[in-house]
């Protein structure tokens, strides 16, 4: 039962994970608090052929930083043949600077793990709830994972300085991933189009994979032997790099991102998009009543073997 469990957290952590992290840039939408009218897609289409494409995901990125907030759609597909293969849909309202979330998650193929098709899944005050669908440790359906307690827990203070830049990475929000987006040196604009039923500048860019780590704050924390230790690492499995597909409308908002990574096994692709912008992320941890610490829960089980061990 708590190997069940632990498998249905680690696949919710993991979609978290790539929602507020790896997909950070991957937003879109239609409108933010404090932006100016909305201008029509004539006009739109002007600015957008007087300005570089580099100057175009710029006011992207301002627009986004102020925005705070918007509901996300994210279809992440990944090949059979990996671990975890098959494709999750995260769909809810996410929030930044703070970071929040309240999303659904839902999985098919491998990576629905442990049978877990559908979760929800939020994120508050750097703690994340998983709510099971079923009843554990008695009468609760919610599982709470505090990832700073528990790494404080293990005694290591390199776990804990890892665990923190890896919480930093993950809170990075879309408007620092489009600045992320901006590292690469071949944005193109291949002009205008219609995404999500709105009209929108398509732009076209890659990263490799040393252009990837910029900005990251678990790479930062590392010496440089380390980061080129990480960096060979990634290269020999086999991802040469990320191509990114954004659509930008007419108030400087992204309303689309795809980014393709090409693995030896197969393509992982990501499609997300963002609307409401500013809409209010209003997100409430679960009831302590009707909430499990896993972090509790797993230290009762290990002195339980223990001791049925010295029996």
């Amino acid at each position: 039962m708590h190997k069940h469990i632990a498998r249905r957290v680690a696949a919710a952590l993991a979609a978290t994970a790539v929602l507020a992290g790896v997909t950070g840039c991957q937003d879109g939408g239609d409108k933010t608090k404090g932006a100016a009218g909305a201008r029509s897609s004539q006009e739109a289409g002007q600015e957008a052929g007087k300005r570089t494409p580099t100057q175009a995901l710029t006011a992207a990125y301002k627009k986004t930083a102020a925005a705070k907030s918007a509901k996300v759609t994210m279809t992440v597909s990944m090949p059979a043949s990996m671990t975890g293969g098959g494709q999750a849909r995260i769909t809810g309202v996410m929030g930044w600077d703070p970071l929040v979330m309240d999303v659904t998650v839902s999985q098919s193929g491998a990576a629905a793990m442990g049978g877990a098709e559908k979760n929800r899944l939020i994120w508050v005050d750097d703690v994340m709830y998983v709510d099971l669908g079923e009843r554990i440790d008695g009468s609760k359906t919610w599982a709470k994972m505090d990832l700073k307690a528990a790494a404080a827990e293990s005694g290591d203070a390199g776990l804990v300085k890892q665990l923190s830049a890896g919480l930093s990475d993950i809170k990075q929000d879309p408007s620092q991933q489009l600045a992320l987006l901006l590292n690469s040196p071949n944005i193109k604009h291949l002009g205008p189009g219609e995404v999500n039923g709105q009209r929108a500048e398509h732009y076209k860019g890659s990263l490799t994979l040393q252009e990837a780590l910029k900005g990251r704050k678990s790479a930062e924390l590392l010496s440089p032997q380390e980061r080129e230790k990480l960096l060979a690492n990634m290269k020999k499995s086999g991802l040469k790099g990320y191509d990114y597909d954004v659509w930008v409308n007419g108030d400087d908002l992204p309303v689309q991102v795809n980014v393709d990574m090409q693995t030896p096994q197969g393509k992982i692709g990501t499609a997300t998009s963002y609307s409401d912008y500013g809409a209010k992320a209003t997100v409430q941890a679960p009831p302590p009543a009707d909430t499990a610490d896993l972090l509790q829960m797993f230290k009762e089980l290990g002195t339980k073997i223990k001791q049925q061990r010295a029996a």
